[in-house]
Formats: structure tokens, C-alpha cells, sequence
């Protein structure tokens, strides 16, 4: 097991690491692949996904009516008077994670927490939430990027610190990056780590549609020469995350970040800054198994990233493109890929590819199985050109 490392490659780390290793030991999922983690590993190894034009969820007079999204199914987990419906959502996923971490009260009381968020409460703020009715008292709170958070602390007793990482598409990475570094550190002993996105807002929506970012065509291909945009989702995920060793467990292997410096939208000629974090985190953490790249779908990312992969690991990497599944669910998804990738990698058997995905020149798609010492990266890229990376490592 490699000792846990966050930054850029320097002689010493900027908080030295300690050995002891950390163990991911409860899951939370929901999204419309279903309301629990091992929903969602069923769909991506069926090759089940859950896009539909958005008039099923905003009505066909939205201008968004035909653009294939996936949403969460049962509504009604989402609507509270008191918190807002991404908190509601961080709640779900916050209460799963912890049951399969098995965690007491009084484990939980000195938790640390660490959510990942985008928009935040964005969705039933800036555009009212079908069948709630929100208390007036509640509408500051409502309006907190904090919120799901503060949320997850007051019902559940997290009476340790909690943090916010609102860096776009890689705050759920960031996230889990952060609580990491805190547990190497000798500052907490175990986190909970959340991220949630609901971005199907028309709101949100209308502001990707300017910007260019949403798919033109529904095409669910993130590689495919004709790719046009994202196909956007809501999603929540939980990882309870220990400073401890378990033999069953897959463990949190490290955390890489960096920028591009370059562009608030685009992603700048060559991807340097996908090159440079692929090659630290080699350096650091091995040549992974597997790489869950971003694959947002967008096509300055289908010519670019690629390219950065095969310059940044080399050729035959392979792949594994959850995105597709899952749909993209800004600052929610990155966290909830790589779950999933942690739960496959308790079994040690990739998922046969069951979609038709293209394969760009070089690369390779998942298959087969892992070793007993299997590595993975996740990879995310958010606006702005902020890139971070995650490692996990196989149980022992």
C-alpha cells in the first residue's frame, strides 16, 4: 500500500504522510440508476442507463423538452419542508453510506465531513420545486451552497468539522481528496464524504445551453467524432472513508489536482494539465489497471482528452466510461464514478463493455479481471480548468 499524497510532486509532501492506510468502508448512491450502490453496479455491468427527454421531467413546453437526461425516480425522497432537495438527496446517500460503514453514534460524533457540490441548493431556489412547500424560516438556509452539509451534521450528530468544495465539475473528487488528507494528517479518524448535484433546473439548464456545454444530438458516445455535449444528471454519493486497515475494503491510494491557468470554458491545445496530473499520479501512486476519465461528452473534450491520456499513461490504458451510464452529474458525478469504480473494485472483475462506445486510437475498453493489487484513477475536469484526480487502490 502506498502512503497517501496530496499536491504537486515535491521532495516533501506539503503534510507528510503517515502509513496508515484508508479504507473505504460504506457506499451511498442515488441517481436514476436507483437508490442504492448496488443498483448502480448492476446497471453499469447490464449496460442499463436511464436517459429520457426531459419533457418527462420539466414538460414539453421546456426549451430543454428533447434533450435526454436522467433524473432520480422517486421524487418524494427529494421534498421536505425544512431542507432543501439536495440535501435531501446528501441525507439518502449520507444514511447508506454510514449503515454499510456500520458506524455508532459515537463514532459519528467526531467524524469529520467533507461535502462536494457545484450548484449546491440551486434546484428549488432559483426555480421552485414541484410539490414543496418550503418553510419560510428555512429560505437563508435553503439558499446555502453549505446547506446539504449542515444538513447531514444536524440529523445524523456529525459534531466534527465539515467542509465545503464547490470547485464545478471536480468538487466531488476534491472532496474526497480533502478528507484524505485530514485522515493522513492524524486529524480525524474516519469521514463521510459527500457529493450532490441536481442540476436538471431550467435555471442551471438555460446557463449550460448559453455556454454550449449541452448535447445537441443525444448522442451517448463521449469519444464519438459527432459528440456535441453532455447529457446531464442528477446524482448524490456517500463514501465513508476510515484511517484504519480492512482486509475486505478498498482502499483511498491518493490525491493529485492542478490547473490549467489558461481558459474559463475551454480546455487549452494538448491538455498539459491532464498530461502533467496523469504522469504525477503515475509517478506517485503506479501505472493504474483502469482510468475512469472525465469523457464529459463535450467534443473539444472528445479531441483533447484522448490524446492527454495516451501522452500522460501511454498506450493500451484502459478504460472505463461510467459517464455513460450514469449520465453527468456536474459536481455529484465525479464522486459518484468513483464508487462505483470502488465497488468493482471489491470484486476484482471489470464490467464487460455492454454500450456502444467508441474507442479512440491507442486505447482500450475495460475488461476482464483486476490483479489482487490493482490501482485505478478517476479523473475529473471542471470549467475553469481545474483537474483532479483520485486513486483507489483493490483490497488487500
Amino acid at each position: 500500500m502506498q502512503k497517501f499524497l496530496v499536491g504537486r510532486t515535491r521532495p516533501e509532501p506539503l503534510v507528510p504522510p503517515i502509513d496508515t492506510p484508508l479504507s473505504i468502508t460504506g457506499l451511498g448512491a442515488l441517481s436514476g440508476l436507483g437508490e442504492d450502490m448496488p443498483a448502480h453496479v448492476e446497471a453499469v455491468r447490464t449496460g442499463r442507463t436511464n436517459f429520457r427527454p426531459l419533457s418527462g421531467l420539466l414538460g414539453s413546453s421546456s426549451p430543454h423538452a428533447g434533450l435526454a437526461a436522467s433524473w432520480i425516480e422517486r421524487r418524494k425522497l427529494l421534498i421536505s419542508r425544512k431542507w432543501a432537495p439536495a440535501s435531501m438527496a446528501a441525507l439518502h446517500v449520507a444514511r447508506s453510506a454510514i449503515a454499510g460503514a456500520g458506524w455508532s453514534a459515537e463514532d459519528l460524533a467526531d467524524s469529520a465531513l467533507f461535502l462536494g457540490t457545484s450548484r449546491g441548493t440551486a434546484a428549488g431556489w432559483i426555480d421552485l420545486w414541484p410539490e414543496r412547500r418550503a418553510f419560510p424560516l428555512m429560505s437563508a438556509s435553503n439558499s446555502l451552497h453549505s446547506e446539504p452539509a449542515a444538513a447531514i451534521s444536524i440529523e445524523l450528530g456529525i459534531k466534527g468539522p465539515w467542509q465545503v468544495q464547490a470547485s464545478g465539475c471536480a468538487a466531488g473528487l476534491d472532496a474526497l481528496g480533502m478528507a484524505g488528507l485530514w485522515l493522513s494528517a492524524g486529524m480525524a479518524k474516519r469521514a463521510l464524504v459527500v457529493a450532490v448535484d441536481l442540476p436538471l433546473s431550467p435555471a442551471l439548464l438555460d446557463s449550460y445551453a448559453a455556454t454550449g456545454i449541452l448535447s445537441k444530438n443525444n448522442l451517448n458516445d463521449p469519444y464519438n467524432p459527432e459528440t456535441s455535449g453532455i447529457l446531464p444528471a442528477e446524482a448524490a454519493t456517500a463514501i465513508a472513508l476510515e484511517a484504519t486497515a480492512k482486509e475486505t475494503a478498498p482502499r483511498l491510494a491518493g490525491y493529485r489536482s492542478n490547473s490549467d491557468a489558461a481558459d474559463a470554458i475551454g480546455m487549452p491545445a494538448g491538455a498539459p494539465g491532464i498530461v502533467s496530473l496523469l504522469r504525477e499520479a503515475a509517478t506517485a501512486f503506479g501505472q493504474p489497471e483502469l482510468l475512469c476519465p472525465h469523457a464529459s461528452g463535450t467534443a473539444s473534450h472528445a479531441r483533447l482528452e484522448p490524446a492527454a491520456i495516451r501522452s500522460g499513461l501511454g498506450d493500451d490504458t484502459r478504460l472505463c466510461l461510467i459517464k455513460s451510464f450514469t449520465g453527468h452529474g456536474i459536481g455529484g458525478g465525479g464522486l459518484l464514478e468513483t464508487a462505483i469504480l470502488a465497488a468493482i473494485l471489491g470484486e476484482r472483475k471489470l464490467p464487460t463493455p455492454t454500450l456502444q462506445l467508441s474507442c479512440p486510437t491507442g486505447l482500450a475498453m475495460s475488461s476482464g479481471d483486476l490483479s489482487r493489487s490493482a490501482t485505478v484513477f478517476k479523473l475529473a475536469s471542471a470549467l475553469g480548468g481545474k483537474n483532479s484526480l483520485i486513486a483507489l487502490q483493490a483490497p488487500p
